[in-house]
């Protein structure tokens, strides 16, 4: 092999990336003891993003598309290296490819509860979870501040950051809420909203884009949702009369298909204790009231030669005129 041909071998004419993993935000094209020869191709393909970076200073930034190499293309490139217009030697620069797509269903939640102020039950630990998504959408701050020199940078490499960024935003979200726990099942929408609203700027600052936030479920640690359910069980008996009215009339079935049951004697004590209510209830009527029919019947009598009904006290049938002595 000539040394033409050796050299003409460490001169790169085609650069481009093809994504080998799902979860590559940042990637470093492999440029060690290589130059980019002038003229040469380079290919951005759709969600990616191409940087120059000329001694650790970003030079020119390039979309999708297909680009020729020269100093035409690379104006911020040229003048870093004082290139005249007819420059036509091969270069030496850092291409990083970024992934600009959409990065789904990434999970956040709270690792232990939170303490925050509820309107209604004071001070309460709450514990949630939920996914998000999001995309690169500067590039050039996300290399600056984020991705570095690194040769390959992953999703998994910010989950943590952003994971834990999350979960402090909501504390402060939840401080000045008037809305009670109890009713945060229903305004869940309006908190994500809330919690986005002051995600933006931190993602922004990463050079990524917020692109939504969904709060799947809230919920208390498991001791603190005992006595929650307890309050609502008593909340729902409200009236004990009526509920215990409610109790015997759903028992009533049950004594009737067992009637040697204990449904069936507790149940007859439930009669015997409406049947003791109901005779109090008589002897509490008021003295104008209807006397019993047996009164009514011991104010006559029947003579006993006509059959004629005469008053009790006569002495003489007013029919027939017999005695009643």
């Amino acid at each position: 092999m000539s040394l033409r041909e050796f050299l003409v071998k460490q001169l790169i004419d085609v650069i481009q990336w093809t994504e080998t993993a799902d979860d590559i935000l940042a990637y470093r094209y492999p440029m060690q003891d290589m130059e980019i020869q002038n003229g040469g191709q380079l290919t951005v393909r759709e969600s990616q993003v191409a940087l120059f970076v000329n001694e650790g200073r970003i030079a020119d930034v390039f979309t999708p598309g297909l680009y020729t190499l020269n100093t035409r293309n690379l104006p911020l490139l040229t003048d870093l290296m004082n290139w005249d217009k007819g420059f036509e030697s091969p270069f030496k620069s850092d291409v990083y490819f970024l992934s600009t797509r959409l990065r789904m269903n990434q999970k956040w939640g709270t690792a232990t509860p939170i303490t925050i102020r509820d309107k209604e039950f004071g001070a309460v630990r709450l514990r949630g979870y939920g996914i998000y998504s999001y995309r690169i959408a500067d590039p050039k701050s996300f290399y600056t501040n984020v991705s570095g020199t690194r040769d390959t940078y992953y999703v998994s490499d910010l989950e943590g950051q952003l994971r834990n960024t999350i979960v402090a935003k909501m504390t402060d979200v939840f401080a000045p809420s008037e809305v009670a726990f109890i009713d945060m099942a229903a305004n869940q929408a309006k908190l994500a909203e809330k919690i986005a609203v002051e995600m933006n700027p931190v993602f922004a600052g990463f050079g990524l884009e917020l692109t939504q936030f969904v709060v799947e479920n809230l919920s208390l640690p498991d001791e603190l949702q005992k006595v929650l359910d307890q309050r609502i069980g008593a909340s729902m008996v409200g009236d004990l009369g009526r509920y215990t009215q409610f109790q015997v009339a759903q028992a009533l079935p049950v004594a009737a298909a067992n009637p040697g049951g204990a449904a069936g004697v507790g149940v007859g004590l439930g009669a015997g204790m409406t049947m003791a209510q109901t005779m109090m209830g008589a002897m509490k009527a008021p003295p104008n009231a209807a006397a019993p029919a047996a009164a009514v019947a011991g104010e006559s009598k029947f003579c006993i030669e006509c059959g004629q009904s005469t008053p009790t006290r006569a002495k003489f049938c007013p029919k027939c005129g017999n005695s009643q002595l």
